[in-house]
């Protein structure tokens, strides 16, 4: 038997017209909900405030400690006594309650401020009691944490995810946690960490006057940046982009959509959304956009004039390499030293400014004796320069760049064939380096750091480390812990830097591949081709690119 559609609601009278009468009452319902609700703003933006008010004095008072309730009951008390017996009193204090109320709720409520869901409240409540042995001592009489207490006496603020995870807490701590103790801090993130969510990287803020600590999720650095022609000052390098918080400056960079389409992924999204600076292009061509850049400086009165590199293999060390030696080029003179052997630099051979690209033992070690050399004579011409009263030569105000890649493969063969060491013979470009305008740039992985020589690690006072490493072994390579939780995987390029004696930033470096390999994508390809600056007539030609 077929099924008989069911009756629709008509809409329309015996001939189709539409009801009017039905459509206005609707519009007049909806206009007049919209009026009640003009009319009662004020009064519910005054019960806003009032409930704000009874929220915030609630809190105060559980927080005071017990000997202190007293006198502090004793003294509004006779306030409000006093106010009693005033003319007026009681009137000037109903006045000034209800303006203290309506600036208080004159706005709507936050939404992560209000009463979160069922499993926002598990979570909170999940958190709390994790907290409670490191935030209690049995010595307090009114404890702020404690097994079965109430949340949201200490939770101020809060925020969730479309996930049910949180993106933002902020929380009170009693004032006897020893917050200036660098362990007791890492107990506490590590929780927190592990209860809010693991695989994401998190900021924590703590205030130490206010006994407070905020929690916050940092949206991935995007990867969508390629190599171009960056706007900075003789003698300054961009090393990579960090987030908006942590620098005061920004560089317009363009962000093709179509270079790193499929390397970005999920991250430009995240950075979109969080607002670091970066979106994706749209249209036909690029687009510029104001990114907050890690900069390094360098020059004869740079505190950091050498940099160390350090990263898991494939983390992007290489890359980090060749983008510096192509910020470089139009001001300097390059140097490579491939201690790998990996021919990955092979797209600057015979190049303008190009000294050398060194694989080779042999031809490591003739280099870096000249390199040693050349810092002799730069070091004797500037003195001179300077006796007679004259501006030093241009050959030696301009700068000599060093780029020296895995330096313990070759020191390890040097070893073997009984030959010097070649991190030796950078021992005269690291220490007068800076004098004589000469920068040393030495890159290697993790887990060679015990081969680099004393002299690399003792002058290397900029450092980087690239890759899914932990906050011990950032700690160990840049001398401070980072501000943010690793994250175990991460795209290539990204790591920590930190510059001297100052603050670690998150970093990721600008996408600068090899130029022959296959596997790089046509505008990659072409944004670094762009860069690299006209042969050299008198040096050898290098071998086209694939795809050129």
């Amino acid at each position: 038997m077929a099924r008989r559609p069911l009756p629709r609601l008509r809409l329309g009278g015996a001939e189709g017209t539409p009801l009017i009468p039905f459509l206005r009452g609707r519009a007049f319902a909806r206009t007049a909900a919209d009026g009640v609700a003009d009319v009662l703003h004020p009064l519910v933006a005054l019960s806003r405030g009032l409930r704000l008010l009874a929220a915030t004095g609630r809190r105060k008072w559980v927080e005071l400690p017990g000997d202190r309730r007293g006198p502090v009951f004793t003294l509004v008390a006779a306030c409000g006594f006093v106010l009693f017996l005033l003319p007026y009193g009681p009137l000037a204090a109903a006045i000034s309650l209800i303006g203290a109320a309506g600036w208080a709720g004159r706005g709507r409520a936050p939404a992560d401020s209000g009463t979160p869901g069922t499993d926002g409240a598990e979570r909170l409540r999940t958190l709390y009691e994790a907290l409670v042995p490191y935030f209690s001592a049995s010595e307090d009489p009114s404890p702020l944490y404690s097994h079965g207490g109430d949340w949201s006496t200490v939770f101020d603020s809060f925020a969730f995810d479309d996930g049910g995870r949180l993106t933002r807490l902020r929380l009170r701590y009693p004032a006897y946690f020893t917050d200036g103790e660098p362990a007791a801090r890492t107990r506490i993130e590590q929780l927190l960490y592990a209860k809010s969510g693991r695989g994401r990287e998190y900021l924590f803020e703590w205030d130490e006057e206010a006994n407070g600590l905020s929690l916050t999720v940092l949206p991935a650095l995007s990867t969508a940046i390629h190599a171009q022609r960056f706007v900075t000052a003789p003698g300054e390098t961009v090393l990579g982009f960090t987030d908006p918080s942590s620098v005061q400056r920004t560089l317009p960079v363009l962000a093709a959509p179509e270079s790193c389409e499929e390397s970005a992924g999920d991250a430009v999204d995240a950075v979109d959304a969080g607002g670091t600076g970066v979106e994706r292009a749209t249209g036909d061509g690029p687009e510029t956009h104001d990114v907050p850049p890690v900069v390094w400086r360098t020059g004869p009165r740079s505190t950091e004039p050498h940099l160390l590199a350090l990263g898991q293999p494939g983390s992007g060390t290489t890359t980090l390499l060749r983008s510096i030696a192509l910020q470089a080029l139009p001001h300097g003179e390059v140097l490579v030293v491939d201690g790998g052997g990996t021919g990955e630099y092979a797209c600057l051979g015979g190049r303008t400014g190009v000294l050398a690209v060194e694989s080779g033992l042999a031809g490591m070690l003739a280099t870096l004796e000249w390199a040693g050399h050349e810092t002799e004579r730069r070091l004797i011409g500037a003195n001179r320069a300077r006796q007679l009263g004259h501006a030093p030569p241009d050959d030696i105000q301009r700068p000599l760049w060093i780029l020296l890649d895995r330096p313990s493969a070759m020191s390890h063969l040097a070893a073997a064939d009984g030959r010097t060491d070649p991190q030796e013979l950078l021992a005269v470009p690291l220490r007068h380096g800076r004098a004589a305008n000469v920068r040393v740039v030495v890159a290697d992985q993790l887990d060679a750091a015990e081969a680099l020589s004393d002299a690399v690690r003792r002058h290397t006072r900029a450092r980087v480390v690239l890759g899914p490493v932990s906050s011990e072994q950032v700690t160990a390579v840049l001398g401070a812990p980072p501000h943010t939780t690793p994250t175990p995987e991460v795209p290539p390029g990204r790591g920590y830097a930190r510059l001297g004696a100052g603050p670690v930033h998150r970093l990721q470096v600008p996408a600068t591949p090899d130029p022959y390999d296959e596997a790089v994508s046509e505008a990659e390809r072409q944004a670094v081709l762009r860069l690299l600056p006209a042969p050299d007539p008198a040096a050898p030609q290098a071998p086209a690119p694939v795809g050129g």
